[in-house]
């Protein structure tokens, strides 16, 4: 009898390790993380990053007890200021919110109302002790993620897929947009997949059914995912996009990018003659 928590894909590619996963922000589990089903095939490990131990029992609970667990705040490694929201916005930040921002969406100068701040030394991706490097990276950090991807190349330069938030309109002052991001990511070798979720909301004083959660038309920030760049594979190494293929697959529902990659590794001699078609039929069982 078949074990059904093993990854055919995973038999088909010859990948026998595991993917080491980092999540920075980990606490916020509002809905399934992308990379668990990994977790649940064997195929990868988690380094959570949560700087509140009373958070740790619960990423025990939802990941296993195989978790690595990071009190680390990542940034750019300089001291710096927590700007404290309601835990319920989830609007607390490395970065002080931008009023005129805020007061541009309706709703937004009541959620991103700041009741404190906390001085704190942040770390750089790189310099965090005991982290491996990553093959696949996924954070929410309210605004900060071009500070860790800046201060963690080492730890990501074999790194395959990120997901993290843009913003379209920054809420917090000195915020990235989606173009700086873009362009950071494109000079680092990757390329724009998919993106998980876009989110809108209505812009002030105008509301849909007198809800300020109900959009109309104005883009205010995305999820989305980052892969080594498909178009030029040849850059990559073999076991790098083996990684790939894995996430695309299991955690993006992309078949096509997964068998894109696997044409190009059985081109290359690096997978057995007719592993695209053996793929294909996978994909397509129901």
């Amino acid at each position: 009898m078949s074990d059904p928590s093993r990854s055919p894909l995973a038999d088909l590619l010859g990948f026998t390790g595991r993917m080491e996963i980092a999540d920075i922000g980990a606490a916020d589990i509002t809905e399934p993380a992308p990379y668990k089903v990994l977790l649940d095939k064997g195929l990868g490990r988690l380094n959570a990053f949560e700087a509140d131990p009373r958070h740790h029992p619960k990423l025990r609970e939802t990941f296993g007890a195989d978790i690595a667990l990071f009190s680390e705040i990542v940034g750019d490694g300089s001291d710096q200021t927590l700007h404290m929201a309601d835990p319920e916005s989830g609007m607390t930040s490395l970065l002080k919110p931008s009023a005129r921002s805020l007061a541009f969406f309706n709703g937004f100068s009541h959620f991103g109302k700041i009741f404190g701040t906390e001085p704190v030394t942040t770390t750089r991706l790189d310099d965090v002790a005991g982290l491996p490097d990553i093959d696949y990276l996924k954070m929410d950090i309210q605004g900060a993620e071009m500070q860790v991807l800046a201060g963690g190349t080492d730890r990501l330069a074999r790194c395959g897929v990120i997901q993290l938030e843009v913003s379209f309109v920054p809420l917090y002052e000195n915020q990235p947009t989606f173009a700086d991001i873009d362009g950071w990511m494109r000079a680092q070798g990757y390329l724009p997949h998919c993106f998980t979720q876009v989110k809108r909301w209505s812009i002030d004083p105008i509301r849909r059914n007198n809800n300020v959660r109900m959009p109309f038309n104005q883009l205010l920030e995305a999820d989305i995912v980052y892969v080594k760049d498909p178009v030029f594979l040849e850059r990559w190494d073999p076991e790098l996009l083996r990684r790939i293929a894995l996430i695309a697959h299991h955690c993006y529902r992309s078949p096509d990018l997964t068998g894109h990659l696997i044409r190009h590794l059985e081109d290359q001699g690096d997978l057995r003659k007719g592993a695209l078609d053996a793929y294909v039929a996978l994909a397509n069982q129901p």
